[in-house]
């Protein structure tokens, strides 16, 4: 006889596990979502639903946290974090249908909460290219066109001579790039704002000419409207907007107009140049969701679909080195919004705080925050050493992405 303690992260990875020792294929069924643990947290509930919520999960062999009072009724409202497993909590969702409509709406949002924490695939249109997510991670190449860029790689050496661009951006489709990101302002911490005609000067050129020679997708980096339509028109098929999104945003129109165009929508406290003066947070993480969320809404009532979003939580965008750190081991926690996540960990100081390294030194510092980005959830990481970062995500897939 032996023991082991198995390693389990998903359903189906579980169900293996049952199926191999010869278990009934019904009972697999069953029992899979039994091996999976869950922990919901759900804030500002009123005391009466969160004493149901508890006496419904402690039926079920689970448990509910509250706050202490939430039960005597000295306190109005408390968050819950529901503890148990994904069979479990699919109970507590069955029963809570049956009680008043206030915790009905409950049970809709804990049931699509966790079901978008499972999701581990998606496909996303853009333009012509269709972008399978979850097969393998992909890679997004950082393409600076400015001549001010932290992490001294701006293009931009000899006033608006592009002439080292196209062979810069060649090496990196070669070296494995899935996706350019191109980019006419530097977003650096202190960087000056370059006027619209001056950004759409340096990238509206570039990517005419890339458009029409390479295979894979472009995405323009900018948060300003103006650039964004002069860049999809040019051939551009997504947005990477690193201010997000907000009820009647331009940048929603220019979104509306390109229905085949997909934006990332990134998390950022302050603005580039004063977001790291002194960024402070109550709540991290979900301050991050609440703000990613509120992007995705503001889209979906200007009738930009759901599927057309990815996320970005903003590593370095008014972020401490503990926020950055925190940012990637709790990544999964993004999983709930249903959307693709995006990360850029690329060279940041973060890395060289913690390394004692400049900018170019910091490549493996990079891979090690690339393959720990990728193990808790990231789909794409936007890099700007493409190569090595091609072998490093290579190997982290084959071993991460095996179930």
């Amino acid at each position: 006889m032996s023991l082991q303690i198995l390693s389990v992260n998903n359903p189906e990875q579980m169900f293996r596990y049952i199926s191999e020792i010869g278990c009934d294929p019904a009972g697999c069924r069953i029992m899979s979502s039994k091996g999976i643990s869950c922990v919901v947290k759900i804030k500002a509930v009123d005391c009466w639903q969160a004493n149901i919520l508890k006496q419904e999960m402690l039926s079920l062999n689970g448990d509910v946290a509250v706050a202490r009072g939430a039960i005597t009724g000295k306190l109005k409202k408390t968050d819950c974090i529901v503890i148990g497993n994904l069979s479990q909590i699919n109970n507590l969702v069955e029963k809570l249908k049956r009680q008043p409509a206030s915790l009905n709406k409950i049970a809709a949002q804990i049931k699509e909460t966790v079901e978008n924490s499972q999701r581990d695939s998606f496909t996303l249109k853009a333009g012509r290219f269709n972008l399978e997510l979850g097969k393998r991670t992909l890679i997004m190449g950082i393409v600076n066109v400015t001549p001010d860029s932290f992490s001294k790689d701006g293009l931009l050496k000899n006033g608006d001579d592009l002439s080292c661009a196209i062979p810069y951006v060649e090496k990196l489709i070669r070296d494995g790039a899935d996706i350019l990101d191109i980019g006419g302002e530097s977003t650096r911490p202190g960087a000056r704002k370059v006027p619209v005609k001056d950004e759409i000067k340096r990238v509206v050129p570039l990517i005419k000419k890339l458009s029409k020679k390479t295979k894979i997708p472009i995405s323009i980096d900018t948060y300003k409207p103006e650039v964004a339509r002069a860049a999809l028109d040019a051939g551009a098929v997504m947005v990477n907007d690193i201010l997000g999104l907000e009820p009647k945003d331009p940048m929603l129109k220019v979104l509306k107009r390109f229905p085949r165009v997909p934006v990332v929508v990134m998390h950022i406290q302050g603005l580039p140049r004063t977001m790291q003066e002194n960024p402070v947070y109550k709540d991290l993480m979900n301050e991050i969701l609440c703000s990613l969320q509120n992007s995705i809404d503001a889209g979906l009532q200007a009738g930009i679909a759901r599927e057309r979003f990815i996320i970005d939580p903003g590593i370095g965008f008014g972020k401490t080195l503990e926020h950055n750190l925190e940012i990637i081991h709790r990544l999964p926690e993004l999983k709930t919004l249903g959307r693709p996540i995006l990360i850029g960990t690329s060279r940041k100081s973060f890395i060289g705080k913690i390394l004692r390294k400049k900018e170019n030194g910091r490549v493996f510092g990079s891979a090690a925050s690339v393959v720990c980005a990728i193990a808790n959830g990231a789909k794409i990481v936007r890099v700007h050493d493409v190569g090595p970062m091609k072998e490093v995500v290579k190997l982290a897939d084959a071993i991460l992405l095996k179930s």
